[in-house]
């Protein structure tokens, strides 16, 4: 997997559409970056750009942005609802994939140095980044505004991490810095912004009343010309500590007291799916729902949060997850059936055992699933439901993570012949070959051994399920346990098969006896079952 990490630059901009798009430009035009968002606020007068990258790109793209800002931006004209000291008023940058919280700090620390040496202007480290406690919390760096800065820098205490403690006009300052991923959210109200603003200091962490407090949120209120409407505007510093539905009821709560009218809600910038599927977790919990589908799970959440009333959120466009995946269904997974037979049956060894052991082990999970949901719901087996509720969701995941397996393998495969290709002619050459070969092999073991693992933990649910569910689907459920055990076997024989030519005898001897432990796991696990579904009464 690449190394990913997300900048996510706010500028103090919002009304100008050509400094708009030469940031952007800028960004986009960087080798090895991605923009994926610009969000400009009129009221606010501040675009935030959302972009991703390897860790070095991501500096590139931050010092592009920050060159073009330097040529368009003046801070002494600037005026705007948002906090703001500077042109480039704050750079975190947050690790997404294959990055630690320790890459960005250090991703942070080179930006910061470079951005103040080529431009010359004074930057505090913030966050995660930051080189003394008081710095951690972007308000403290920030409190003074572009107002206060000029008597902020003659401060001994508030020196800047890199540059000069001087005043420069056009710029101000810059907060530059690592951390989670922050949800920049914000609830709309038809009301003042004194209101807002109330309601904002009795949710936020640091609000006047203690009632009502939420850990790891900033807010603030503010009115919104363009759309006539008051917003408590809100920083989820933490969505895994207080989620966007937490802080949402809070305010309802809040408003609900005050006779004001919520109408909706904003995600400004991109969104983790794990922060949506949290949202969606609490509202099906909440109202005892049962869904399966992750579009449909969305759907509750943008119709709950009310996420459409200020403009259209499209996942695909704000999902950072859906916005940087480099994975699609495999060409095996996408043939349709005929075609997939037919591909094992030619003459060639990919696809092969492999692959037709994790197509079986996903057969399986589904039959399972297709059992549950014919006990779910049916009038003859209500008293059932709320068990079904628990039983099909493993068994319906497991269907769906399965089925890239059957790619994985073959490729897995195709690794390891590529690297039996490799020249072997100098003694540096057969080093290389040697190296790639093992590391093919490994790859080789690693994927039966996952399809085995996720079979294995479907036992228990299956062996509930067989004891209640529906018994007119008990060939169902009898040929389902068969071919996951029988998945569990393709992936054993496959895994002892490669095992032979590795060379790490710690290794083999560990992998060896997980692949013992698992197929006897599900020997054990389908002969139960099976069991259970013979004694059954029709």
């Amino acid at each position: 997997m690449p190394r990913i990490i997300e900048c996510v630059p706010n500028f103090s901009e919002g009304r100008s559409k050509e400094v708009i798009e030469s940031i952007a430009n800028a960004i986009a035009h960087t080798d090895g970056c991605s923009l994926l968002d610009v969000d400009p606020g009129l009221s606010t007068n501040r675009t935030v750009y959302t972009f991703v990258g390897s860790p070095d790109a991501v500096i590139e793209g931050a010092m592009s942005a920050a060159r073009a800002a330097y040529q368009l931006i003046d801070m002494r004209t600037h005026q705007g609802e948002h906090p703001r000291m500077g042109a480039m008023d704050v750079c975190p940058f947050i690790p997404v994939q294959n990055t630690t919280m320790e890459d960005c700090v250090e991703v942070a620390r080179e930006f910061a140095e470079r951005l103040s040496v080529e431009l010359g202007v004074p930057v505090y480290l913030y966050g995660e980044a930051a080189t003394e406690e008081k710095r951690q919390a972007l308000p403290s760096v920030r409190a003074g505004e572009y107002e206060g800065l000029l008597e902020k820098l003659q401060d001994p205490d508030w020196r800047p991490d890199f540059g000069p403690a001087e005043f420069v006009p056009q710029w101000g300052a810059t907060a530059v810095g690592a951390r989670k991923f922050l949800i920049a959210y914000n609830i709309n109200l038809l009301g003042t912004k004194e209101q807002a603003h109330h309601i904002a200091l009795s949710v936020r962490e640091q609000g006047k009343e203690k009632p009502g407090r939420l850990p790891k949120v900033q807010g603030m209120g503010w009115y919104l010309e363009e759309a006539n409407m008051a917003q408590v505007s809100m920083n989820l510093t933490d969505y895994e500590v207080t989620g966007m539905h937490t802080a949402y009821e809070a305010c309802a709560t809040k408003a609900d007291e005050l006779n004001l009218a919520i109408v909706g809600s904003q995600i400004v910038g991109i969104v983790p799916l794990k922060a949506l599927m949290d949202v969606a977790d609490y509202y099906m919990k909440k109202e005892n729902l049962f869904i399966l589908e992750e579009d449909q799970k969305l759907r509750l959440v943008i119709n709950r949060l009310g996420l459409n009333a200020l403009g259209a959120f499209s996942p695909k466009e704000r999902v950072i997850e859906y916005m940087i995946s480099t994975e699609h269904e495999g060409p095996l997974a996408s043939m349709d059936m005929k075609d997939f037979v037919l591909t094992v049956g030619s003459r060639s060894p990919s696809p092969g055992g492999g692959s037709v052991a994790a197509l079986c082990a996903s057969l399986g999970a589904a039959l399972g699933s297709m059992v549950g949901f014919m006990t779910y719901g049916n009038r003859k087996f209500y008293e059932l439901d709320s068990k079904m509720r628990e039983l099909i969701p493993p068994l319906y995941k497991a269907m769906k993570d399965l089925i890239p397996f059957v790619d994985a393998d073959a490729a897995a495969f195709s690794e390891y012949m590529l690297a039996m290709k490799l020249p072997h002619d100098t003694e540096e050459e057969a080093r290389v070959r040697e190296l790639a070969m093992q590391n093919g092999l490994l790859t080789a073991v690693q994927v039966p051994l996952c399809v085995a693992r996720v079979v294995n933990t479907l036992w228990p649910t299956l062996k509930e399920l067989a004891t209640v569910g529906n018994i007119n689907c008990k060939s169902d459920l009898q040929v389902g346990v068969r071919v996951l055990e029988t998945g569990v076997w393709g992936a054993y024989y496959n895994v002892t098969t490669n095992l032979k030519d590795i060379k790490d005898d710690e290794f083999k001897a560990k992998v060896k006896a997980e692949a013992d432990e698992s197929l006897k796991n599900a020997q054990e696990g389908c002969a139960a079952i099976l069991k259970i579904l013979d004694e059954r009464k029709e």
